[in-house]
């Protein structure tokens, strides 16, 4: 038994998944989830047009830092509970008096990373889309873009479906892979761009193509590009129960995903300022992602294949890890009796994959790409929807620690100390701050063309969580099922291990 095992037994678990993942495994799946050449890529315009390189510089660094206290605030719970639950399991333990903010939690959390597998898959078939127009001039119609996605999508699948040592061998790949691609990148752009923008345009050039005359609201608005990029180094958690010495490696991997991304990002984001040859140009582009566009003009046909090429496999891999994320997320959540069909949900296959979870994500991204072809605004609302669910599953949490810090009564090894209080307060008042900015109108004059549905989409999700709690949640769930308790069934497990080394070994 090892000492990560016997913590979850501590928890009421019982170990059913194969600890394969190291440091490198779990720091990846964060990089993977984050994806930093892919956020940054894919949101690059959004900054761009809403405050221009001076509120994407001091954008990315201001929201990096709150994010690093908002990483710093998860890692310190998911080191005193390291279960797959992640945010969901964190609620319910710390207050178990009211079920329902973890249900809510667990649910609203499960659908932000459907829906993020489901946008980053669609963005990887909007590269290719982009390749398509690039290196053969030939403009792909929204159904074939959407097959696209669909195939991809399945692809998903099948990685999460061979199991835990696949997914992690792809997340220590990805850490070398954004290392290698934004080193590529990065000297690509700042050799070959014909012209070199001054430090006094990085630094201070303010653009506006929003149509609001406030300039500190239009900088604010950019301030969205960072966060959406950022989202996502919890996802270390949520393969607690595969890594090895979970207990400081989930945490110490939330934590260094969101500072390695905030260098890696910066150095990214300044060759692209420095390399950006028109703004205008970037806006009115027909391509099918904006920056492809930047590329183009930077450095040319045949290097931006190259350079769309390596974004494109760095979104893929965020992609599968998101599905990843909501599948063990579906798998806690029937567990302790929070989903209906729970034999399904629970069900592994001989990779000790939860397979049904996994294809359940498939199936609700097809679903969902098929919007895209109706209606591009639709679709666009689902999607930036994903980014404020997961905003507001990081808010529960943070919220108990910071008015009821008691709590958490356990203690893992990586914790905050005195500095404890102080720092989630502050990613407690950044997360509000972002929830509200994410529903604000980025354009003006506000017409149904160019409105932030976001707000609807949000409230959809809401109104579906709280019908759920109301015929289903409130009469089944309340809160974690202990599924081993006894010494027994410790033995047993220990039994089971030395059986499956034995046959390993022959």
């Amino acid at each position: 038994m090892t000492e990560s095992d016997r913590r979850l037994l501590d928890l009421g678990y019982k170990p059913e998944f194969r600890r394969e993942m190291s440091l490198f495994g779990v720091l990846g799946i964060s990089f993977c989830a984050i994806g930093i050449l892919t956020g940054m890529s894919s949101a690059f315009q959004t900054g761009l047009f809403s405050g221009g390189p001076l509120g994407l510089f001091w954008g990315w660094n201001i929201c990096s830092l709150f994010m690093l206290f908002i990483a710093m605030s998860q890692a310190e719970i998911c080191s005193a509970y390291p279960t797959m639950g992640g945010l969901y399991f964190w609620v319910c333990k710390m207050k178990p008096d009211l079920p329902v903010l973890g249900y809510c939690t667990g649910w609203i959390y499960a659908i932000a990373m459907n829906l993020t597998g489901t946008s980053g898959n669609l963005s990887v078939a909007l590269y290719i889309a982009s390749l398509a127009e690039v290196g053969q001039g030939r403009t792909l119609t929204r159904v074939e873009i959407a097959a696209i996605a669909w195939g991809i999508n399945i692809l998903s699948g099948i990685l999460n479906t061979v199991g835990t040592k696949a997914i992690g061998r792809m997340s220590s790949f990805n850490i070398w892979w954004t290392l290698g691609g934004t080193f590529v990148l990065v000297i690509t752009l700042l050799v070959k761009a014909p012209v070199k923008n001054s430090a006094r345009f990085v630094f201070t050039d303010l653009e506006n193509f929003t149509g609001w005359s406030n300039k500190g609201f239009v900088v604010l608005l950019g301030f969205l590009q960072a966060v959406y990029t950022l989202e996502g180094s919890e996802t270390a958690g949520q393969v607690a129960e595969e890594a090895i010495r979970a207990e400081l490696l989930a945490p110490i991997a939330v934590v260094g995903s969101i500072a390695g991304s905030w260098l890696i990002g910066l150095a990214y984001m300044l060759a692209l300022l420095f390399s950006v040859q028109s703004i205008t140009s970037v806006q009115e582009t027909s391509l099918a992602i904006a920056i492809a566009q930047l590329y183009y003009d930077a450095v040319g046909k045949h290097l931006t294949l190259m350079c769309l090429t390596v974004i494109a496999l760095a979104q893929f891999m965020a992609a599968v890890t998101a599905f990843t994320a909501s599948s063990r997320l579906y798998y806690a959540l029937a567990r302790d009796n929070a989903l209906p069909a729970k034999g399904a949900f629970m069900s592994l296959n001989r990779y000790r994959s939860p397979y049904v979870g996994v294809w359940v994500s498939v199936l609700i991204g097809c679903a969902i790409s098929c919007a895209y072809i109706g209606s591009i605004i639709a679709f666009d609302a689902i999607l930036s929807s994903a980014a404020i669910a997961v905003m507001l599953g990081y808010l529960q949490p943070i919220t108990i620690r910071v008015f009821w810090p008691s709590a958490m009564r356990e203690r893992g090894p990586f914790h905050l100390g005195r500095w404890s209080w102080i720092v989630n307060c502050l990613a407690f008042a950044f997360a509000v701050f972002v929830c509200v900015l994410f529903i604000l109108p980025t354009s003006n004059p506000v017409s149904k063309d160019n409105m932030n549905y976001a707000v609807v989409s949000v409230g959809g999700i809401m109104l579906v969580v709280s019908m759920t709690w109301v015929t289903w949640g409130r009469s089944r769930f309340r809160g974690p099922v202990q599924t081993c308790t006894d010494v027994e069934a410790i033995e047993a497990i220990e039994k089971d291990v030395a059986i499956e080394k034995i046959d390993s070994q022959s």
